[in-house]
């Protein structure tokens, strides 16, 4: 049996099948508020709200980029301990991860989301009056375990409201609505560092905490019904979590995902000093070249989702995406490493372009392959894959800084290193061609 995207269906389809049907309209009883289907015609604000939800990470840590070097200098530190402040922010996400995702499917969503917005806050606050380096390395990841419930909540209701081709769809417009945050957040950090210093930026970052806490309150329904949450506590909690990873090509599709954000966050990571120290750009034209990378993500995020989905197999666009980034990482390692001789900072540009661009066909799709197969248990499912692309991520951000500011070999060496896990596993774990990856059966029927 095939699900709409030509993808085989796990062995209990049948039941997967009727649980997906069960989701995809369920009777709403009158303490949830209006169906689903009325959510859906209505959606434009909940749209925008999740949109905010998912720009959380890039906010809180894109925006502080070009204030990285005036960090090491201002708390007295070196480079590899002031990009700790970023590896303890997305330390904090991954792992706050494991607990909102189960909370959201026993508590419903808007509870666990509210709770971790006002924690969000006020470790936000406190990271702008942050004395010496140990202490806002602590609270970044104070702030990166609240800012997890935004991130794995956001997940979770997209698959309350959607399901197959619509799920791709829609991950794909809130890669728009969102993407819009890595281009802004550099602007908006360049320009805060103008008229004040990095702490400024905290401060900025608060209070979008206070404005997206505001809309959730005012525009964000409960999406997941009563009857269809988990009463258990932790330790079904982790049986849930443990079968989703006997599932080898959901567990695929996780580490594939997570080992291709590690390669993005290789980028994010170094880039501040791979484009400002070793070729000696600005804040503001480092701003402006990582707005245009992620100009290039929402471009092919939009081609993936509006033209793509429907017509291609899910798995070839993933497929095509992770090619892509495998090239993107080689070409950049060779030009890193002097065998093109001194190729400036265009080069080097024009292939971070590339390999945050092949992004747009890696994420959403790894994402919604991943949680096609979850509908009984997408809070969990959506935290293990937040979990192990933030966690692989964390690991990646200190390597890219471990032979010093004055190379970006480290760089290249990581994000070929992640490509290529990311390919191993999707070839050897999800293995598509044994469930079918032609055009989807959608437009055949």
């Amino acid at each position: 049996m095939n699900d709409r995207e030509g993808n085989r269906m796990p062995d209990h389809g049948r039941q997967h099948a009727s649980a997906r049907e069960a989701q995809r309209i369920p009777e709403a009883p009158p303490v949830v508020g209006p169906t689903l289907v009325a959510r859906r015609r209505t959606g434009f604000l909940v749209t925008l709200v999740l949109g905010g939800l998912t720009a959380v990470p890039p906010l809180s840590m894109d925006m502080y980029l070009p204030a990285l070097p005036e960090v090491t200098g201002a708390l007295h530190t070196s480079a590899a301990t002031a990009q700790l402040t970023l590896t303890a922010c997305l330390t904090g996400m991954a792992l706050g991860q494991l607990a909102v995702g189960p909370m959201s499917d026993k508590w419903g969503r808007r509870r666990p989301l509210l709770i971790g917005l006002l924690v969000y806050i006020a470790a936000t606050a406190v990271c702008a009056l942050a004395p010496t380096a140990p202490l806002l390395i602590g609270f970044r990841l104070v702030q990166g375990l609240a800012g997890a419930a935004g991130i794995v909540i956001a997940r979770a209701i997209v698959r309350d409201l959607y399901d197959g081709v619509e799920m791709a769809r829609f991950f794909s417009t809130l890669m728009l609505i969102s993407g819009v945050a890595p281009i802004v957040a550099p602007l908006i950090g360049g320009q805060v560092l103008r008229i004040t210093d990095w702490r400024g930026i905290f401060v900025v970052l608060t209070a979008v905490g206070i404005a997206l806490t505001a809309l959730v309150w005012k525009g964000l329904p409960e999406t997941l019904a009563p009857e269809r949450r988990h009463s258990g506590g932790t330790a079904e909690a982790l049986r849930t979590m443990r079968g989703l990873l006997a599932d080898r090509v959901f567990t695929g599709y996780m580490i594939a995902g997570g080992f291709a954000f590690a390669a993005l966050f290789a980028y994010i990571s170094a880039s501040p000093f791979v484009v400002q120290e070793i070729y000696g750009a600005s804040p503001q034209t480092f701003s402006l070249l990582f707005g245009i990378n992620s100009v290039g993500l929402i471009a092919v995020g939009q081609i993936n989702g509006k033209l793509l989905v429907g017509r291609v197999s899910l798995d070839k666009a993933l497929a095509v995406g992770l090619c892509v980034i495998t090239l993107a990482s080689a070409a950049l390692l060779l030009m890193a490493t002097g065998v093109f001789g001194d190729v400036g900072l265009v080069p080097i540009a024009a292939g971070l372009f590339v390999l945050m661009s092949a992004m747009g066909l890696a994420m959403p799709n790894t994402n919604a392959l991943a949680l096609m197969r979850t509908p009984h248990a997408a809070g969990s499912a959506s935290a293990l894959l937040g979990t192990s692309s933030f966690l692989v991520g964390a690991i990646a951000s200190p390597l890219v800084g471990i032979a010093g500011e004055g190379t970006a070999v480290p760089m290249a060496v990581v994000q070929l290193a992640c490509a290529l896990a990311a390919v191993a596993c999707f070839l050897g774990l999800c293995r598509p061609w044994q469930r079918g990856t032609g055009p989807t059966r959608e437009a055949e029927h």
